[in-house]
């Protein structure tokens, strides 16, 4: 029963992040803050969200959040109110605007460069072998059979 218990204390441990003083008396509030929360990063955690995180940042981010609602902010006014104030690393998903192009296309295009000249690579090798072969003089290709042994 002791390890069922454990078990399941372990799967609800992200839950046990906001604080009960933290939650709001709205239960449509609460909902949208929670929805919120776990669009945003904890600046300590880093790949954590702030619904998920116990770090007092996160708290401190929850809090503004709550906030934000409960001043009659719609979800994308308190949003972009954090992401004017701690900038837009606060965002687990980022925007694909701006600047974040460069980001967002920086892979694919390593990718294809890196093809292109592994393939420039391979194609120049292949020709350069020949092209080596050809440079022997006879005497030179007469002792490379002997060593061969052909």
């Amino acid at each position: 029963m002791k390890r069922l218990i454990v078990i399941l204390s372990l799967f609800a441990a992200p839950l046990w992040a906001v604080q009960p003083d933290e939650v709001l008396d709205d239960p449509a509030l609460e909902s949208r803050a929670r929805e919120l929360s776990k669009e945003l990063r904890c600046l300590v955690c880093r790949n954590e969200s702030i619904d998920e995180s116990n770090a007092d940042l996160a708290r401190d981010l929850r809090l503004l959040l709550r906030e934000r609602l409960v001043a009659g902010d719609s979800d994308t006014q308190a949003i972009d109110y954090i992401v004017d104030r701690y900038g837009e690393y606060v965002l687990l998903k980022p925007t694909t605007s701006g600047a974040n192009w460069l980001l967002w296309l920086a892979g694919p295009l390593m990718l294809l460069t890196a093809a292109g000249m592994g393939w420039a690579f391979v194609r120049n090798r292949s020709t350069a072998t020949t092209s080596a072969e050809e440079a022997l003089s006879t005497d030179e290709q007469e002792r490379l059979r002997r060593i061969l042994g052909e």
